[in-house]
């Protein structure tokens, strides 16, 4: 029984699941800025090329 007491109170489990979350969370948050950003940026060089060609 005092196993299972001090499995229940043992919070080390816990805070590495909210540890991996939080990093879950800013990766998607990464992935989903710098998929937008690189279409952007693509189109901006893409323009910046296709004007110096006219010259």
């Amino acid at each position: 029984m005092q196993y299972i007491r001090n499995f229940l109170k043992n919070s080390k489990g816990a805070t590495a699941i909210e540890y991996g979350l939080i990093a879950a969370l800013i990766a998607v948050a990464a992935i989903g800025a710098m998929s937008t950003l690189g279409g952007k940026l693509k189109n901006t060089f893409t323009n910046v090329s296709n004007n110096m060609n006219v010259s």
